[in-house]
């Protein structure tokens, strides 16, 4: 067992760990874990130690007396305090953790399968960053959660816990980031076919660069600079992408699928399946089934494969 437990002990560490905690909620979850643990041990070892005393050291008929006592005392009373001591330690955490006014709102909204998250932009109008969440750190980020269709989950293990997105219901989480750094988050409630491949990077950064990051965010898209940009643009347009996906500064304004504004800017696509380059963004359009099974867009592949390369040529522009 010893062996075991020291073979896990590199998995305590990473972007997808409470236990090497980034943010305040992370760092309560932790808390809380070492006092559980130790608790749970009490418990086994009491229980334990009570059923090798009747059945081998002292086995045969005992007293009724002492044996009400072990029932009472045993059974009722260290149960019920340990409860409670640990009740009181979870409503401690919790309060610390919601208290005070939060320092910016972001909303996020669970589809099948990715993220629809917007932040609130310098003028207040909602800036859309799907399957991207960015944080400044230090500060409280109150995160108002909403699904359709389905149950997701919202988590990002070293920021806090995990919240549920309920269709037709609004919930609310906040997260403190204190280390800048990109994290992993993912959603922990089975929701069908793509599932697995429903996560979300979360990049913390230092305050001043996420105002300035933020502002970029919240500008409409440059016009394409290069021959093939321009010629992506134009057969994105024409073959009717714009119908789902948004290019804010451009007739493309569908609201199915995610908004690509800055698509090029982000670290993925897909909800965390492929990183978001050029050659990613191609093989996506052409197969996203074949990428990610499931997911409601279509395959592009009858364009062609230097049709399809101009699209994410100009999609990969759009930083």
């Amino acid at each position: 067992m010893l062996a075991l437990g020291a073979a896990g002990l590199p998995n305590c560490a990473g972007k997808q760990s409470w236990l090497d905690s980034a943010g305040e909620g992370a760092e309560a979850v932790s808390t809380l874990f070492w006092i559980v643990v130790p608790a749970a041990a009490l418990i086994w070892t009491v229980v334990v130690g009570l059923a090798l005393y009747a059945g081998a050291l002292r086995p045969g008929t005992h007293s009724k007396r002492r044996a009400s006592q072990m029932i009472i005392w045993g059974g009722i009373v260290a149960p019920t305090l340990t409860i409670f001591v640990l009740m009181v330690s979870s409503l401690v955490l919790l309060r610390e953790m919601t208290a005070g006014s939060p320092d910016l709102t972001l909303h996020a909204r669970g589809e099948q399968w990715w993220w629809r998250i917007s932040h609130e932009g310098p003028d207040g109008e909602p800036v859309p960053t799907p399957n991207e969440l960015r944080l400044p750190s230090g500060r409280k980020a109150e995160i108002v959660l909403t699904a359709e269709r389905v149950i997701h989950s919202f988590w990002a293990p070293s920021l806090g816990g995990k919240m549920d997105m309920i269709p037709g219901r609004v919930n609310r989480m906040t997260l403190t980031p204190t280390e800048p750094g990109i994290y992993r988050g993912q959603c922990a409630e089975f929701c069908g076919e793509a599932h697995a491949q429903m996560a979300f990077p979360v990049i913390v950064m230092e305050p001043d660069a996420f105002q300035t990051w933020l502002a970029a965010q919240a500008r409409p898209a440059l016009a394409p600079q290069s021959d093939a940009a321009r010629r992506g643009a134009s057969l994105f347009l024409s073959n009717g992408c714009g119908a789902c996906h948004a290019i804010r500064g451009t007739e493309a304004a569908g609201a199915v699928g995610p908004d690509l504004t800055h698509v090029g800017s982000r670290l993925s696509i897909g909800a965390g399946t492929l990183p978001a380059t050029a050659e990613a963004m191609a093989e996506w359009i052409a197969a996203p089934q074949h990428v990610k099974p499931g997911v409601r867009m279509p395959a592009f592949d009858v364009l062609g494969d230097e049709a399809i390369g101009l699209i994410a040529a100009y999609l990969s522009e759009l930083q």
